[in-house]
C-alpha cells in the first residue's frame, strides 16, 4: 500500500499546502480519499482525472471534499469521458458539493454510494471499515485493510476512546492534529492536537503516525516535536508530495 499527501492543511489552503486530500494505491487501484480544496491540481500533477478508480470521503466539509466537483467537471465533461467514478460518503455529507451544478450536467460522471459511519464494505482492493467519530458534522474515522497492511484516517475528530481502537495495529495512522497542545475550549469536542494524537497513536500500538490537518501557519516541526514526545515511533506531518509506504506488520 502506498499513501501520496496531496495536502494536509487545516480549514482553507495556503500558498503551498492544499487541504486534506491523499491518493492510496494498492494493486493497481488508485484511491482518492478526500479531494479537499486545492487537492485536484496536486493530483493532476501525478495523474489524469480518469486514473482514479474511486473516491472515499470522511465527511462533508469543503476541506476535505470541495475538489471533487472540479474532479467530476474534468471527467464528465471531457472528450471520452471514463466510465462512471464510484464515490463513497456518510449519507447527505456530499449535497452540497453535488450541488455546484445542475442535476444532469455531472450525473453520468459518478456513482454515489452512500454509507452510514459504522459500516463496513469493500473498496476495490481495499476492505473498509468505518466508525462514527465526533465533529462537527457526521465523520467517518476510515481504517483501510488489504493483505498487506492498515492505513487509519481519523477524519475531523475529537477526543474519543475509539480513536485507539480505530488506529490499532495499523501500520499507518494518519490523524487529525489541528492544534499542538490545546484546542479552543469551543472546539475542544471536535478537533485533536498532536500531543493526543501521539497519545492514540501509543496506545493504539500504531506503527507509525502522520499528522495531518494543521491549522494554518502552524510550523510542521513544531507538530512533528510534539508528537514525538509521547509517540516513540516514527512520526511525519503531511505535506505535499510526502509518500508513506509503510512496512506491513498487520492484517484488517
Amino acid at each position: 500500500m502506498r499513501l501520496t499527501v496531496l495536502g494536509g492543511c487545516g480549514a482553507w489552503p495556503t500558498a503551498v499546502q492544499a487541504c486534506s486530500g491523499y491518493l492510496v494505491e494498492y494493486d493497481g487501484f488508485r484511491l482518492l480519499l478526500d479531494p479537499g480544496y486545492a487537492t485536484l491540481p496536486r493530483l493532476l500533477h501525478r495523474h489524469t482525472a480518469d486514473a482514479v478508480d474511486a473516491v472515499l470521503v470522511s465527511h462533508g466539509h469543503p476541506d476535505h471534499c470541495a475538489d471533487l466537483n472540479p474532479l467530476l467537471r474534468a471527467r464528465g465533461l471531457s472528450d471520452d469521458p471514463p466510465p462512471p467514478l464510484p464515490v463513497y460518503a456518510p449519507h447527505g455529507a456530499l449535497d452540497a458539493v453535488l450541488a455546484l451544478d445542475g442535476p444532469r450536467m455531472l450525473a453520468a460522471a459518478y456513482r454515489l454510494h452512500e454509507f452510514t459511519p459504522g459500516d463496513r464494505f469493500a473498496v476495490g482492493p481495499f476492505t473498509v471499515a468505518t466508525r462514527l467519530l465526533p465533529h462537527f458534522v457526521p465523520n467517518a474515522g476510515i481504517r483501510l485493510g488489504t493483505p498487506h497492511g492498515v492505513l487509519a484516517y481519523t477524519g475531523d475528530t475529537g477526543p474519543s476512546p475509539d480513536v485507539p481502537l480505530l488506529a490499532e495495529g495499523a501500520d499507518l495512522f494518519l490523524s487529525e492534529a489541528t492544534h499542538l497542545h490545546r484546542v479552543p475550549a469551543a472546539d475542544a469536542p471536535y478537533l485533536l492536537t498532536a500531543r493526543l494524537a501521539a497519545r492514540y497513536a501509543r496506545q493504539a500500538g500504531s506503527a507509525r503516525l502522520l499528522l495531518t490537518h494543521l491549522w494554518p501557519g502552524t510550523d510542521p516541526a513544531a507538530a512533528r516535536e510534539t508528537a514525538a514526545e509521547l509517540f516513540t515511533g516514527p512520526v511525519d506531518v503531511a505535506v505535499p508530495g510526502l509518500v508513506a509506504e509503510p512496512a506491513s506488520r498487520s492484517t484488517s
